[in-house]
């Protein structure tokens, strides 16, 4: 998500701070107060929910490393904060099935070993019946192959299933934990707003956790497997192979246990030359991954904005862009393709030489007669489960690689969340305080200065009370602040200082200026973030026909991507059509009514005050036109050091909406009476 998605965030913080009003038009019991917002509930998306542990300490880098040092130690401890929270999965806080699925998965490891064991006894037996002609014992060992093999499938079926699974639910865990934490407390938006390697979080969080969770499961019961198995088949091959009898230079030398030193000597020289070839692989697949997800995101944002693209005629452009970063994920991908043909080289060559190195080595020994043919084929077949246990780097280490690459991705979104969820907990930049309001004031901002993560201030010192029924129209040049301001009300903003401070039982919706339309049928958009369900089709279509969309009432129950079908105005619209459902106590309007022409905007201010007399509103606007629709105007300065409140004076409707002006506020309001006294805002008490 990047800042220019605005809409989305607010309509996700509408989602937090208000509730529905149900199909009656009572309040409902309990409704969100306009507070701080709390994690949302995901466990209804998810298997396992996951349960966030405490950020790690910030670790601060050596100043003393190189730059060169200091990314490798990065990189380092980006795996460390991976399995900091991964871990967890089998803690007490984790899945209660995480422990007898990984035990049971050991065992049947363990049991499918000596399932290979058995076979590998069989496989010496049955040679050394054919090589005496023995039919009987021939026709018994065939009837025993069946339940050998029968088993050792069973076992294999079985340990797919339990090695699945844990990679299942450790993902459903660790998910719901990363997704909990980046939508608490408008994270998910402050990402956009501080800097650290975190880019493209839902690539992250799609993609490369499920890497990061697969392929450990892999790897640690594959060691255990390649470990068992080595274990026990190098004491066949000793016990079978025995000493191997050399005649150099007039001398015999005895070599014990050639076999197994065969094995280990192969076994080292294909693995070193994987390690020495795929060297790069965790660099290079690190920006394969990279390259896709901006890929990905590019592909996104054209879709996004077609409508834009289409108007302004930018498909050479959106091309030129498109190919240029394609260009660069076949660049990765070809960069790769040389490391995966060096390492196809190798385990190609090793698996065409394994079987036929232990046949060589053991005919001498089956020439004059001190093994038979039976020992030979045993030993061959231990020979190639034993390099095969020694190989298992040789196999392995291309996704040993991706997984470093995803699960540092993941780490480094883990970390930018951590510095925020710090940021929380410590005062050092200084912290938007939410609080309550006293008697009836609906909103009040004491002393608040909003700032940047690094401490540079945007907006300083400004004090607002905002009484019930007041209309409020905040004002002043572009970069002043405005919508910085709405965002600190909003609580997606955390830095700064002063608070924010909301009536205890009043309920908050905002509009921001690109409405977010949420797929599915237009009964759902137009009742987000509540539930469809909520409101009939007639309340619907009443509050569509108020706000100039009566021509969509026979659609309410179409699914249509009404995102791309509606217009800008219409879906302005559409929000203004979503308070009425929802009926607030306080609106804050963020360029709402932007997209619509001087008449439309009349007739829309017109039916909310009409239609919500008892209204809170707080408008961020630069119209001058809507001066008439509120009864008090502030005005906020871009100023050296940060934008200041330099003009706060109650209003009344200009004389040519006299007419509107007695509608809406009567034919006794108040003359124009400043509030502000040598350019500083007067406080309200």
């Amino acid at each position: 998500m990047k800042p220019s998605d605005f809409q989305a965030v607010m309509a996700v913080v509408a989602d937090i701070k208000s509730k529905p009003r149900p199909a009656d038009g009572a309040k409902p019991n309990g409704a969100r107060k306009p507070r701080r917002q709390k994690a949302p509930d995901v466990e209804a998306a998810s298997e396992v929910v996951g349960e966030s542990a405490p950020p790690p300490e910030a670790v601060e880098t050596d100043p003393q490393l190189t730059p060169e040092q200091a990314e490798q130690a990065r990189k380092k401890y980006l795996l460390k904060r991976f399995w900091i929270s991964a871990r967890g999965y089998w803690s007490r806080r984790g899945d209660g099935l995480a422990w007898p699925c990984t035990i049971g998965l050991l065992i049947l490891i363990c049991a499918n070993v000596g399932f290979q064991y058995g076979i590998n006894v069989w496989n010496r037996s049955i040679f050394d019946a054919i090589e005496k002609r023995n039919a009987p014992t021939v026709y018994y060992l065939s009837a025993v192959f069946v339940p050998l093999v029968l088993g050792s499938v069973s076992l294999v079926v079985a340990q797919v299933y339990l090695r699945m699974t844990i990679q299942r639910r450790w993902r459903s865990w660790l998910t719901t934990s990363v997704i909990g934490r980046w939508l608490t407390n408008g994270r998910y938006y402050q990402l956009n707003l501080v800097s650290g390697d975190h880019q493209n979080p839902e690539a992250r969080i799609a993609e490369d956790l499920r890497i990061a969770t697969e392929s450990p499961v892999d790897f640690v019961s594959g060691v255990i497997n390649a470990f068992l198995a080595a274990s026990t088949f190098i004491v066949v091959l000793w016990t079978i192979g025995g000493a191997l009898t050399l005649p150099i230079g007039g001398a015999n030398i005895t070599i014990p246990g050639f076999l197994v030193i065969t094995a280990v000597i192969y076994a080292a020289i294909t693995s070193t030359s994987m390690v020495v070839i795929g060297r790069h692989f965790v660099e290079l697949s690190e920006q394969k991954n990279q390259a896709e997800a901006e890929f990905r995101y590019t592909l996104t944002r054209v879709r996004e904005n077609g409508e834009s693209i289409a108007l302004l005629g930018g498909e050479e452009e959106e091309r030129s862009g498109i190919d240029r970063t394609f260009a660069g994920v076949l660049g990765r991908w070809a960069m790769l393709a040389g490391q995966h043909m060096r390492t196809a080289l190798v385990s190609q060559g090793s698996s065409l030489f394994a079987p036929v190195v232990p046949v060589l080595l053991c005919a001498p020994k089956f020439l004059d007669g001190s093994m038979s043919l039976g020992q030979v084929m045993q030993a061959a077949s231990a020979f190639a489960i034993v390099q095969g246990a020694f190989g298992w780097l040789v196999d392995n280490y291309p996704r040993l690689a991706d997984w470093n690459a995803s699960a540092r991705r993941i780490a480094s979104l883990m970390m930018s969340l951590d510095g925020l969820e710090r940021a929380e907990e410590s005062d050092a930049l200084g912290r938007i305080s939410h609080g309550e309001t006293k008697d009836d004031t609906m909103l009040s901002l004491n002393n608040l200065s909003v700032s940047l993560d690094d401490g540079t201030a945007v907006v300083k010192e400004t004090e607002v009370v905002v009484q019930p029924g007041e209309r409020l129209l905040v004002a002043g040049e572009s970069g002043s602040g405005k919508s910085t301001l709405v965002r600190a009300i909003a609580g997606l903003w955390p830095w700064g200082g002063g608070s924010v401070n909301f009536h205890p039982d009043r309920r908050m919706f905002m509009l921001p200026q690109r409405p977010y339309i949420p797929s599915g049928t237009l009964r759902r958009a137009a009742t987000y973030p509540g539930a469809a369900d909520d409101w009939t089709v007639p309340q619907i279509k009443a509050a569509l026909d108020k706000v100039g969309l009566g021509h969509l009432g026979d659609k309410i129950e179409e699914d249509a991507p009404w995102d791309q079908t509606l217009s800008g105005g219409e879906k302005q619209r559409l929000a203004f059509a979503r308070l009425l459902l929802h009926a607030p106590d306080i609106i804050v309007l963020d360029e709402a009514t932007a997209a619509l022409d001087d008449k439309s905007q009349d007739r829309m201010m017109e039916t909310i005050i009409h239609e919500l007399p008892d209204v809170t509103i707080v408008s961020v606007a630069h119209r001058a036109e809507l001066e008439a629709f509120h009864s008090r105007k502030i005005t906020l300065e871009r100023r050296k050091g940060g934008a200041k409140l330099v003009s706060d004076i109650d209003l009344v409707p200009r004389k040519r909406r006299g007419l509107l002006g007695r509608a809406l506020w009567g034919s006794g309001a108040p003359a124009e009476r400043p509030r502000e006294h040598n350019g500083t805002a007067h406080k309200k008490n």
